[in-house]
């Protein structure tokens, strides 16, 4: 920093492509910080150091960081500055503020520069610092994409392109950039394997009306992609080149562009002659919105998933304090039974198997150093995903091993409420997610009790597991209004977390559907997709209305005969068991 003049350096979390989940590459803030959870920014001034991050990650951050002299800044707690209000507090006259300006948003760095300005100091935004300092720094991923067949996409990427080129019209716009990984990969229909957990592919593209210019590594390429990529008019470039190609740009060209999905310093590096458009990516909300085939698809994943978590389920509760079980090799064994099923590619996210007083962290990730073994006497939680060609999962289940405590039967309860409540909500068509958040904060509010996170967010097929633009939360935030519409996935899932104690939350994928149409408009309702039950081991029906039990009875009636077919007859008495009606 000295060297460079940088008097404060910020490092966020995110990669080239404001990804949530980044490569082993782009782990940076990791590498600076120790804390491994996926949403943070640090930041270091020639004397401290501090690490923003969300309510998710609160008790994992201070565990992590704990002796290593950063400061956990908890975004959104009382007394507690944003980064943005911090710089503006301490950067003086003359001073600069430095970031790599490819890891960091349009929009973001735009504030940056503002803050900036109005504090008389500058910006550096052309440096990496840290991969000056970090010698092993891993390398950019080589590993080989493939091409999404049509049985799995319902639609070729000729019919998306004509669909993101009718919107460009609209826009006036006859170039349009592209820097978002999962909106590149569901447009042209191929995967990768670029990020751990996540199947894209790291690239860049620029649409054309006639033609595209792909910014990727070729060699990664197999040949149903080039095929496809040919019959389209996709020109394959180096991945870095696009930083000099786009410089190349003349007037007369308008680009649409997404400011918040562009990095600053692509952005910057726009000739000023060329006309800027600057709207949310039209590829978003089609990509959100499934297609029948997707939908059909995505059916058969949640299926699957669901048959392998009753076999889990019962694996656990009959084999718990006989056979030595720890979280990771619990997470391994549920994926076991997810392999058997055919299709699997992966996990659609890294495991949370979080047991006892490690389910109060809510986004816990399991260690070698951390890896406990499961006991009767207390709750287990597991949150983890499939990828199956079919499309992703994302599913939660909490568990009672053997006998808990009552005021865990009665938190678990109340989640219970909570996920059940979203469920069977019936609202009007132009409702947002944040008009529904309420339904599932009301058990907890009226207890004066809460979640310290979104309820549910977007699903992606067989692509990022958070998708935009729609969520339940009841924050004001990105996506907030936009209104739900038939064909969106997304997750309901409420907890609850007592810290040193115990952490619940269920989870099921819903659906978004039309119901009846009448004189008072287009009424919609959500159908779940997971089909697991909730562990009546842990349910108190003396805190469940008559409604609230008929929705978890029919739920449970809903579990059992859809699966029983795909189970053995010992599995079938087993899952009769736990959906019998309370």
């Amino acid at each position: 920093m000295k060297k460079a003049g940088v008097d404060f350096y910020i490092v966020p979390s995110a990669d080239f492509h404001q990804s949530e989940y980044a490569g082993a590459y782009f782990a940076a803030r990791k590498f600076m910080t120790g804390f491994t959870g996926s949403a943070g920014t640090a930041l270091f001034t020639d004397e401290e150091a501090y690490l923003w991050t969300d309510g998710r990650y609160f008790i994992q951050a201070a565990q992590q960081l704990q002796g290593s002299t950063i400061t956990l800044m908890k975004m959104g707690e009382p007394g507690v500055p944003t980064l943005e209000k911090f710089l503006e507090e301490h950067v003086k006259e003359g001073q600069t503020i430095g970031f790599d300006g490819r890891v960091v948003s349009k929009g973001m760095g735009t504030r940056y520069t503002e803050i900036a300005e109005k504090n008389g100091a500058s910006i550096s935004y052309r440096e990496d610092l840290i991969d000056k300092i970090w010698t092993d720094r891993p390398a950019l991923s080589t590993n080989p994409a493939f091409h999404l067949d049509i049985q799995y996409t319902g639609e070729t990427a000729e019919s998306k392109l004509a669909r993101i080129r009718e919107e460009m019209t609209k826009e006036g716009a006859d170039l349009h950039v592209l820097t978002t990984l999962d909106d590149i990969c569901w447009t042209f229909n191929f995967r990768g394997d670029d990020v751990r957990y996540s199947p894209l592919v790291y690239s860049y593209c620029l649409i054309a009306m006639d033609h595209v210019d792909l910014y990727m590594d070729a060699a990664k390429a197999d040949q149903q992609m080039l095929d496809d990529f040919a019959k389209n008019q996709v020109t394959i470039h180096p991945y870095n080149d696009i930083y000099q190609d786009i410089q190349k740009l003349t007037g007369g060209h308008t680009l649409l562009l997404d400011p918040g999905r562009l990095n600053y310093a692509l952005y910057n590096l726009i000739p000023e002659d060329v006309t800027k458009v600057e709207k949310r990516n039209p590829e978003i909300l089609m990509k959100a919105v499934k297609n029948e085939t997707e939908i059909a698809n995505i059916r058969q994943a949640e299926l699957k998933d669901s048959v392998a978590h009753v076999r889990f389920m019962k694996w656990l509760k009959e084999n718990v304090g006989k056979e030595k079980i720890t979280e990771i090799s619990a997470s391994d064994k549920l994926d076991e039974f997810r392999a058997e099923m055919g299709n699997f590619l992966r996990p659609s996210f890294g495991p949370i198997s979080s047991y006892g007083e490690h389910g109060a962290i809510v986004h816990y990730s399991a260690t070698p150093e951390t890896n406990v073994e499961l006991k009767p006497g207390a709750l287990y939680l597991t949150d983890t995903g499939a990828g199956f060609y079919e499309g992703s999962t994302d599913v939660t289940r909490t568990y009672a091993l053997g006998e808990v405590p009552q005021i865990m039967k009665d938190h678990f309860t109340l989640v219970a409420i909570s996920n059940l409540s979203l469920a069977n909500v019936k609202f009007k068509e132009g409702a947002c997610g944040q008009n529904l958040d309420y339904e599932a904060r009301r058990p907890f509010w009226e207890r004066n009790l809460d979640f310290n996170h979104g309820t549910g967010h977007g699903v992606g097929y067989l692509l990022n597991i958070h998708e935009g633009p729609a969520g339940f939360n009841w924050r004001i935030r990105e996506g907030a209004y936009t209104p739900l519409q038939e064909g969106m996935v997304i997750t309901d899932e409420p907890g609850i977390y007592i810290e040193g104690s115990h952490g619940i939350r269920l989870e099921n994928e819903v659906l978004v559907r039309k119901g009846v149409k009448n004189a008072y408009g287009q009424f919609m309702y959500l159908e779940t997709l997971t089909l697991i039950p909730f562990d009546l081991d842990a349910i108190n029906p003396d805190l469940m209305s008559e409604r609230e039990k008929e929705w978890l009875n029919a739920y449970h009636r809903k579990v059992y005969e859809t699966l029983c077919p795909m189970l053995n007859v010992e599995e079938q008495e087993w899952l009769k068991k736990y959906t019998r009606a309370i």
